[in-house]
């Protein structure tokens, strides 16, 4: 064998794991840990049971076990062998098996001793994926309650290891790797706004290879952008030179075809993330990193995943630009400016901080822990985990107590999201195809949303593509039937006794909260039976369906775009979900009416199937209703009840035991003092009639009346005996009344020893003087209003002397 970097690290290693038990290693792309590591702990004879080694794509896992095999002179599947979904090759001499993740977690929960098994190995484990972080937490609780021989070894290439080795009590290994010098290239200045990514990464790539030699790797978010920019360079580049697309949903000839050396010529591989760690692309000596990278990130506001294009972060980038001095010195050039570089995240979030977390809380329902219980690197994010557990709940997999149901068991035994594996338990084995159909990318290319048309296609395929004017994802298909058979096959019949059910039944059975009813109006928006929003193109043929099952969504938390679905009719759902459609009455406030609506509606989730007015509403609903329109519009205060609650507010200020009456206390309140006094009031004009007063005096008995009324006096009585309101809204307590009313007033007025404002008023209303000192007005200001006021009015008495003149509101007689 060749020396690699990790070998000088392997004594170390092994006499770790001798005497600890648990290691973590870091190693650089290129050390060779994947392949060297296992062979050595086999060697060393640290165990006598079977040696697993996690890793995070089918592609690594089964590149890895040819390689050691080849290492060893063997077959894979003899001492070397590996298990990925849908096949395996090992046999009873298997003494190193390559898995993916979740197989280890199937194999922990059907056997939790993991019995045959001596060590656990986590490669890549810097990917940070929810099964390798829920994997590493089932094993430490393994080792530490049942098998304190389980031997574990978290293995990566850029990871801050330190809480990694804190989490699993282990010390850290370090290689520092053999890479060849490379020379990064980045951007004279940033791409121009609007600039498309597949012609500027195309002519990036174009440069790259006319100025160097050697293979050519180039990083790309997804299928999608490796296509369009593979016809964009069949046009520019020699003929020599050959394109290799490298992808996870490809077949795996194809992916054996872009890791092989290229028999002539150059090979381009234009590959996604798949292409960053654990696999050896040969010849490779140029990197050209697009700088961006798709990632699931599931919103629990709208309880929907999507995956979204994200700039790499630099750990990303590293190690994307190491591929390219594995072999011999490299360049890498960035589609970004050096100065951008310093804007990018430092490491990629782990998955289960953004992921939908159903499948993971399943699993740990399974185990009968709680997520707070494990021993995990993050914690899940709190709203995604409470919407996953929902989502259980609706499902039946788990009970009120978040305890996993028989029901939920059988759905973990499936290997599929927990939505598909429901509708697979309920429907049966021939729901097979549509399972493994929404498990899968889409097979179609330009096709409208309607799922029947992907059931066409895999149904007859040559059929469909000679009637059909939509292209065919002709692998994904064969893919789809080959995991369609699979999951038959595994699927007992349907116990249910009766008819078949439909295809847009069985994905109802997967999603009862994304059954859609179409809104009033022209456009194709969709109210969701869970409560959220969705949209369809206008063009799309399901348009003016009335119900469809939506079966992918975009993810956008206001309104989703639908980008599949499937219409169905309400008999069907009728008699899918009797059990789930109810009556339901309802009261409510309309802010867009201006008025409460009482309806009585037969809904199933959010939706509602049938609609009509609730004409014997009980007032005490209506008026609950009301309230909210209150909350809307606001406190409609009159004059009076204005007046009322700064008297209670004043004497509240001066120590009585009064209740608050400021307008955010009865806002608040509006339950306690307003609700038993709104009988007949369901609209804007009815509020805005409303007198108030009454429900404010109820708010005090009669011994608070007589305490409001010693304290903070309703009314001034005049000289003529005649009681005026008090105005308290002011800073200061001021009543307002004709000149000639105070005549024979010694003294001034006051509330308390608060002395009131006065306004004294014209024979014509107009305010003339205002006052705190009557008998001073007398005094002074009292002549001088007497000339003018004689002259505008003679009609009106204006006495020399007021103090002894009689109160009056009458004018003399004509002629006097």
């Amino acid at each position: 064998m060749t020396d690699l970097p990790i070998d000088a690290i392997l004594p170390d290693l092994i006499a770790a794991l001798r005497r600890q038990g648990r290691a973590v290693l870091q190693a650089p792309p290129g050390a060779g840990k994947t392949t060297r590591v296992p062979l050595a702990m086999l060697r060393a004879a640290l165990t006598t049971g079977t040696i697993l080694m996690l890793e995070p794509r089918r592609l690594a896992a089964r590149a890895a076990a040819e390689r050691m095999a080849e290492t060893l002179g063997e077959d894979v599947g003899g001492t070397v062998g590996y298990r990925i979904r849908g096949e395996s090759k090992v046999s009873d001499r298997t003494r190193i098996e390559v898995v993916t993740e979740g197989i280890l977690t199937r194999r922990i929960q059907s056997d939790p001793e993991l019995r045959g098994v001596g060590a656990v190995i986590f490669d890549e484990f810097h990917e940070r994926s929810l099964n390798a972080d829920l994997g590493l937490a089932l094993c430490l609780e393994i080792a530490d309650a049942l098998r304190d021989d389980l031997i574990l070894l978290a293995m990566s290439a850029t990871l801050d290891a330190a809480p990694v080795a804190d989490l699993m009590q282990a010390p850290i290994l370090t290689s520092q790797g053999r890479a060849f010098p490379v020379d990064t290239r980045w951007l004279d200045r940033p791409l121009p706004r609007g600039q498309r990514f597949e012609p500027a990464l195309a002519d990036l790539i174009v440069q790259a290879a006319s100025e160097t030699g050697g293979g050519l790797l180039a990083f790309l978010p997804g299928e999608g952008e490796i296509r369009r920019t593979e016809a964009l360079l069949k046009q520019r580049l020699p003929g020599d030179h050959h394109i290799r697309p490298l992808f996870g949903a490809m077949d795996f000839a194809a992916q054996r075809a872009a890791i092989a050396p290229a028999s002539s010529g150059r090979k381009i591989v234009l590959a996604t993330a798949i292409a960053e760690t654990s696999l050896t692309i040969e010849d490779i000596r140029v990197v050209v990193d697009g700088g961006r990278a798709r990632r699931a990130r599931f919103d629990p506001g709208s309880g929907m995943s999507r995956l979204v294009t994200e700039k790499v972060t630099r750990a990303e980038a590293t190690q994307r630009a190491g591929r390219a001095g594995r072999v011999a010195p490299g360049t890498a050039w960035r589609l970004w400016t050096r100065g951008e570089e310093g804007a990018l995240q430092a490491f990629p979030p782990a998955e289960i901080e953004a992921a939908d977390l159903a499948g993971f809380s399943l699993e740990i329902a399974l185990w009968g822990a709680t997520a707070d219980a494990l021993p995990l690197l993050n914690p899940p994010n709190p709203g995604a985990l409470a919407e996953a557990q929902a989502l259980l709940q609706m499902l039946g997999a788990l009970d009120r107590a978040h305890l996993i149901t028989a029901h939920g068991r059988q759905l973990a035994s499936l290997p599929l999201h927990p939505r598909l594996a429901h509708m697979l338990a309920l429907a049966g084995r021939d729901a097979a195809p549509l399972a493994a159909l929404l498990a899968d990318r889409d097979p179609l290319i330009g096709a409208p949303s309607d799922l029947m048309l992907r059931l066409e296609a895999l149904r007859d395929s040559r059929g469909f593509a000679q009637t059909r004017p939509y292209g065919l994802n002709r692998p994904a298909l064969e893919r789809i039937r080959t995991e369609a058979r699979r999951l038959a096959a595994a699927t007992p019949a349907r116990k249910q006794q009766g008819a078949a059910l439909t295809p847009a039944q069985t994905a109802a059975l997967a999603y009862p909260d994304r059954i859609g009813l179409r809104r009033k109006g022209d456009a194709p928006r969709y109210r969701l039976s869970g409560g959220k929003g969705a949209v369809l193109n206008d063009a799309d043929t399901l348009a003016g369906a009335r119900l469809i099952v939506a079966t992918d969504l975009d993810g956008n938390p206001r309104e989703a775009r639908i980008r599949q679905a499937i219409a169905i009719t309400e008999p069907e759902l009728r008699d899918l979900f009797a059990d789930r459609i109810v009556w339901e009455n309802s009261c409510d406030w309309s802010r867009r009416d201006r008025r409460v609506i009482a309806r009585q509606q037969e809904k199933l989730g959010a939706i509602a199937l049938d609609d009509r007015l609730w004409k014997d509403a009980p007032p005490e609903a209506l008026a609950r209703a009301m309230l909210d329109g209150v909350r809307d519009l606001g406190l409609n205060l009159s004059e009076p009840a204005r007046l009322f609650a700064a008297r209670v507010a004043l004497a509240r200020d001066a120590g009585h035991a009064l209740p608050d009456l400021s307008t955010g206390a009865l806002m608040d309140r509006l339950d306690d003092w307003l609700l038993p006094c709104l009988s007949g009031v369901t609209t804007a004009e009815h509020w805005k009639r409303f007198d108030v007063l009454p429900a404010l005096r109820a708010q005090l008995d009669w011994d608070r009346t007589q305490v409001l009324d010693r304290a903070v006096p309703g009314s001034f009585t005049t000289p003529l005996g005649r009681r005026i309101p008090i105005d308290y809204s002011g800073e200061i307590p001021e009543i307002s009344l004709r000149l000639q009313e105070m005549f024979g007033q010694t003294t001034h007025p006051t509330v308390g020893n608060t002395p009131l404002r006065v306004t004294l008023l014209s024979p014509a209303g107009r305010p003339v003087q205002t006052t705190l000192d009557i008998p001073g007005f007398w005094d002074s200001s009292y002549d001088d209003v007497r000339r003018d006021m004689r002259g505008r009015y003679p009609r009106h008495p204006w006495p020399d002397n007021p103090r002894e003149a009689d109160p009056t509101l009458r004018a003399k007689p004509r002629g006097t």
